[in-house]
């Protein structure tokens, strides 16, 4: 399989070389000895990370994955719930790194999706960064969920929606709901409880989806949990790319220190 023609968005994704493992489309820089920088995006959508991940490929090997696979056309390689999307950075695990040291960053429903992948391999993850991580439980209601939605987006640059919007679009109104509906099931604050690795918690200091008392709450719950708060509402890495960079790479240090 290739890339094609058919990533979305394709301007957005040309720093990044594509590679396919285990079925998995991946945006990828840089190489070297270090660990292996995986980003997981939120809700399918990766142009918002594109930045993030090429200033990480600038001092290790970087990889977006595109899962659960919203950048291209059909076949998928997962269902799109934060399962599924655990199952296939898995898979793409064993395929695309061996048995290299990871630094597993997820946003989002990503970051869910990220713990559950941090504790089934405490070996391989070294290091694990969750950013803007969902859902706190009153936003597992509807009605608290539309709250969050109309704070944030009051707080998001314009700029996001051709960078997001396309994925969202190819992925349908009925894939996006799953998601969302599996994300207010998981229970991220049990999960995390399991981590061995350090954990970075990242928010943005207007993000309603991961206010501050959640992510605290995330933070005390893991063995090793800090909080750095950035600019930027939910999506914070679109407009703070370097910054959010250095925090991972921060992250990557803090995990081999005594």
């Amino acid at each position: 399989m290739t890339g094609g023609t058919d990533e979305v968005p394709p301007r957005r994704e040309q720093p990044l070389r594509v590679r396919w493992n285990a079925g998995v489309r991946s945006l990828e820089k840089g190489d070297g000895d270090g660990p292996v920088v995986a980003v997981v995006p939120g809700l399918g959508a990766l142009g918002y990370l594109v930045d993030t991940a090429a200033r990480c490929g600038e001092w290790t090997r970087a990889a977006l994955l595109d899962v659960p696979g919203f950048g291209h056309r059909p076949p998928r390689p997962c269902r799109a719930d934060v399962t599924g999307v655990a199952d296939a950075v898995e898979r793409w695990l064993d395929a695309a790194t061996g048995d290299a040291p990871v630094v597993l960053v997820g946003h989002s429903t990503g970051a869910q999706a990220a713990v559950h992948v941090a504790l089934r391999r405490p070996e391989q993850v070294r290091s694990l960064v969750l950013m803007g991580p969902t859902f706190p439980p009153e936003q597992r209601r509807f009605a608290g969920l539309v709250r969050a939605y109309v704070r944030n987006s009051r707080r998001e640059p314009p700029g996001l929606i051709p960078v997001t919007w396309p994925y969202y679009l190819r992925g349908g109104p009925r894939e996006l709901a799953r998601f969302v509906r599996s994300g207010q099931r998981d229970r991220p604050e049990h999960t995390i409880t399991g981590v061995r690795c350090p954990v970075l918690l990242l928010r943005g200091e207007h993000d309603a989806f991961a206010p501050p008392e959640w992510v605290d709450r995330l933070a005390s719950a893991a063995p090793d949990g800090r909080v750095a708060t950035l600019p930027g509402a939910h999506t914070f890495p679109y407009r703070q790319g370097a910054e959010t960079a250095a925090r991972i790479e921060e992250a990557a240090r803090h995990a081999h220190r005594p």
